[in-house]
C-alpha cells in the first residue's frame, strides 16, 4: 500500500517538473487526452538530434491498437486494487 503511495507521489512530482520544463507538450497531452484518439487517427513522431539530424515515423491508428491500450488501462487498474 505505502509502496503504491510513494509511487503516487513520484509521478506527480515528475509530472509537475515535466510540465514545468515543457508546457507546450504538456498541454498538448492534456487536450489529446481530453479527446481521445480515436481509430483512424494518425500519430506523428519527429525527433531532432543536436547535430541536425532527424528521425521520424507515423502511425494510423487501428483498432487492434485501441484493444491493446484498452487492455493496458485493466492490467494497470489491476495492479492498482
Amino acid at each position: 500500500m505505502f509502496e503504491n503511495i510513494g509511487m503516487m507521489l513520484k509521478l506527480r512530482s515528475a509530472w509537475s517538473t515535466f510540465s514545468s520544463n515543457h508546457p507546450g507538450v504538456a498541454g498538448f497531452i492534456s487536450q489529446a487526452g481530453k479527446r481521445g484518439i480515436g481509430e483512424g487517427s494518425i500519430i506523428d513522431v519527429r525527433i531532432t538530434y543536436p547535430d541536425g539530424t532527424h528521425l521520424e515515423t507515423n502511425m494510423r491508428v487501428t483498432a487492434s491498437d485501441l484493444e491493446l491500450m484498452q487492455t493496458l488501462r485493466e492490467i494497470a487498474a489491476q495492479k492498482n486494487k
